[in-house]
């Protein structure tokens, strides 16, 4: 059993919205960051949101700040992310990912566990 499973991508149109899960087994959030990634063809990964084990809080990207929002949930071992105003440019593989541990500024680590990725195409 993978430790990191992704749901809910999908094809939207422009300007719409989709929520990713990610639901957790073996590793608990508090002590490890999650982190939202994504990769499109021909492009390097990009790290999207993530969320420090030790305070809680959300980091993003530049590029998604304003439209997405990622959450977690303890009780259900899942973390989320809320796409709202999707663009084109958007469409990408959709990757959790968790790290042992980390500071506020959680994009900026190495990740040890991935889960296999959810598509999201943004197309009208």
């Amino acid at each position: 059993q993978r430790p990191l499973v992704e749901s809910g991508g999908g094809l939207v149109q422009p300007g719409g919205s989709l929520r990713l899960s990610c639901a957790i087994s073996f590793l608990s959030l508090d002590y490890y960051a999650i982190g939202w990634f994504r990769q499109a063809p021909g492009k390097e990964r990009e790290g999207v949101s993530c969320i420090s084990n030790n305070d809680g809080r959300a980091n993003y990207a530049d590029s998604v700040k304003g439209r997405f929002n990622m959450s977690r949930d303890k009780t259900k071992d899942s973390v989320y992310l809320q796409m709202n105003s999707l663009k084109p440019e958007d469409t990408a593989v959709y990757y959790c990912a968790a790290v042992y541990d980390t500071g506020t500024m959680c994009l900026n680590y190495d990740y040890d566990y991935w889960g296999q990725g959810t598509q999201v195409t943004v197309s009208s």
